[in-house]
């Protein structure tokens, strides 16, 4: 157990002497009942097994925050990385700020954050492994980065950018609430160091002594209703009406003068100037996700094509499963499939740990896709398999692996699109996303069999026409969902509005390429459809404009997404200042708390370099090191 110091100052012990019955969501603050069988179980920290004697240990528990006293002073960063031993590039607790008005009368608002311990922890649900779990004592939500393999979803819908996702470990640690801490009566290590007494901590909805509000919300903090965090703010000083961000991003909070409440406004500071920033676009750290989506959304509509086409009696693809282009065109989308799904493990933190993507089935949307992409892998490989054979067994093989693809798409395709549902991302939280990606399949996946058609000579007039009527109507489903989605965000009160304006600036000339060559496509399409031109220049330059609007879009589909998250400061939390880091050889020093995604291609290396320069055995054993450490 934590070992208490005997000259231990008050602030730092836990006082909470009355405690209410429930929170204001209408929750019970009691977190499990006397009988249950949980009640009086050890933590084992430290394989300790005993058992606090804090008299709320099962209740909830939350931080308190009076934004008028914090000074942005930094102790509570220093003794919560300190306790935790974190690196220079990983702080589960941090502090910004937003900042209003102009000499004499500006203001600073200073907000320090950690986990929030919510009510509905959104990353315990989203989380495929199972790595977090909200326990019954105080209420807090622990994560285990051993069980984690470094997926980052429970970043992706955090709205309060609590889990922290090590570029360089490839796992994800946060903030434990120092539950070692309370169970010996100590308040978390952050709340012990705060100069002016402006962070505290005890069972929630109890307001601390010389307290008079506790808030769920001041300005810059994102959206309660997501989550239910348990935290409360004091913030009396009146504010101005408009508080920015002094980081990267183009936000601001605006006061609603009806209720006094905050809310997220597009704050233009890097002016209109349109821009291309293709190499900033295509070199995002989510290019994997672009290929495996754009890979399986391809494959997954020429094989619904292929299996469906044929009972619904398109003569056209019936055709086509009897030309000599029909099993090239299934190996080739096993390909496609292998690849994608190879470089989607492979940018895991621990790809070897891949399997753990199955464990939380129950709640988890990824281990859902994951089920069900890996449901239509083994029914397109049980498929082409079995169409190398003849015979009424082979027959009814192929229709019942047919039938599992068929499955894996509906499963798959679904949850693929749901797990990009995130409240906490608002550009994402659209069903133009849905419509991107039935289009995405719709499109690529025609084309993909329009071309092999036309590599083994088998596009006749027919199915040339088919499958440019299946690619235009992909098209025009995303186009119209592009659309409604660009009108929606232009009028957002939220993060959206930044997106749409990131998206209209930072990456103008790529977007309106990304038009162009959509709309192109489409109209060739139709050329196609109406006036029957189905040469072989035709179907290639259509499927150029159609892949590089893909590849374009799915790319700006990963980039302009701005989460509901905590405003940083100058350097610390600010996006621009790590992408400059990065660039400029900044990040090479510790102390700027910026490092290089490298736990993937920093392994890979030391591999390179023990096969070049050792003898066999010490080869092998150096890299079964690397590998497993």
């Amino acid at each position: 157990m934590f070992q208490v110091r005997e000259n231990e100052p008050d602030y730092a012990l836990l006082n909470d002497p009355i405690c209410q019955s429930q929170n204001r969501y209408g929750k019970s603050i009691e977190t499990v009942s006397e009988d249950d069988p949980r009640h009086g179980m050890s933590l084992n920290i430290n394989d300790d097994d005993g058992i606090g004697e804090n008299t709320n240990r099962y209740k909830q528990h939350g931080f308190y925050f009076n934004a008028d006293n914090c000074i942005a002073c930094h102790a509570c960063e220093a003794a919560c990385s300190e306790k935790n031993d974190n690196p220079a590039h990983i702080a589960f607790r941090s502090v910004g700020f937003v900042e209003g008005g102009t000499y004499p009368a500006y203001q600073r608002l200073n907000i320090s954050m950690a986990c929030n311990h919510c009510d509905d922890p959104v990353c315990l649900k989203g989380c495929p492994t199972r790595a977090y779990t909200k326990f019954t004592e105080y209420g807090a939500v622990l994560q285990d980065p051993d069980i984690c393999f470094g997926c980052g979803y429970c970043t992706w819908v955090c709205p309060y950018n609590a889990p922290q996702l090590d570029p360089v470990k490839g796992q994800v640690t946060k903030c434990n609430m120092c539950v070692d801490r309370l169970e010996v009566g100590l308040k978390p290590a952050c709340v012990s160091a705060c100069l002016g007494k402006a962070l505290d901590f005890g069972v929630v909805e109890n307001i601390p002594e010389g307290r008079t509000q506790a808030k769920t919300e001041i300005p810059g903090f994102p959206r309660t209703d997501i989550t239910h965090p348990n935290i409360r703010f004091q913030q009396t000083r009146t504010t101005q009406r408009d508080m920015a961000r002094v980081d990267s991003t183009a936000l601001k909070y605006h006061r609603d003068d009806a209720d006094g409440s905050f809310r997220p406004a597009l704050d233009p500071k890097h002016g209109f100037k349109r821009e291309w920033n293709l190499g900033k676009l295509l070199g995002s750290h989510e290019n994997a996700h672009i290929a495996f989506t754009l890979s399986i959304q391809m494959v997954m509509g020429a094989f619904a094509l292929l299996t469906i086409g044929p009972w619904s009696g398109l003569d056209a693809v019936v055709g086509f499963t009897a030309s000599d282009a029909f099993l090239p065109a299934l190996l080739i989308m096993l390909l496609f499939s292998t690849i994608g799904l190879f470089k989607l493990n492979m940018h895991l933190g621990k790809p070897h740990r891949f399997y753990r993507g199955f464990y939380n089935l129950r709640l988890s949307p990824v281990s859902r896709e994951i089920a069900g992409v890996s449901a239509f892998f083994g029914g397109l490989a049980g498929y082409t398999l079995f169409s190398f054979f003849d015979g009424q067994l082979a027959t009814v093989l192929q229709t019942i692996f047919a039938g599992l693809g068929l499955l894996g798409i509906g499963f798959g395709g679904y949850f693929m699109y749901k797990l990009y549902r995130i409240e906490a991302r608002p550009f994402w939280n659209h069903w133009h996303t849905g419509a991107s990606f039935i289009g995405t399949g719709l499109s690529l996946g025609s084309l993909l069999l329009a071309l092999v058609s036309l590599l083994f000579g088998s596009l006749t007039s027919e199915l040339a026409q088919t499958l440019a009527l299946v690619a235009t109507v992909g098209l025009s489903v995303e186009g119209v969902g592009l659309m409604a989605h660009a009108h929606d965000l232009k009028f957002h009160e939220s993060e959206g509005a930044a997106s749409f304006y990131e998206q209209s600036t930072t990456y103008g000339y790529a977007y309106w390429l990304r038009n162009g060559l959509l709309v192109g496509a489409l109209l060739l399409g139709l050329s196609i459809i109406l006036l029957g031109t189905a040469s072989v220049l035709v179907f290639i330059l259509l499927a150029l404009l159609a892949l590089s609007a893909s590849i374009i879009g799915r790319a700006l589909f990963y980039v302009l997404v701005i989460p509901t998250t905590m405003p940083g400061a100058f350097f610390w939390k600010n996006k621009g200042f790590v992408e400059h880091a990065r660039e400029s050889g900044l990040a090479d020093m510790p102390q700027m708390g910026v490092v290089y995604e490298r736990h993937h291609h920093f392994k890979l290396g030391e591999l390179l370099e023990t096969i070049r320069s050792t003898s066999l055995s010490e080869k092998i054993a150096q890299a079964r090191r690397i590998v497993t450490g």
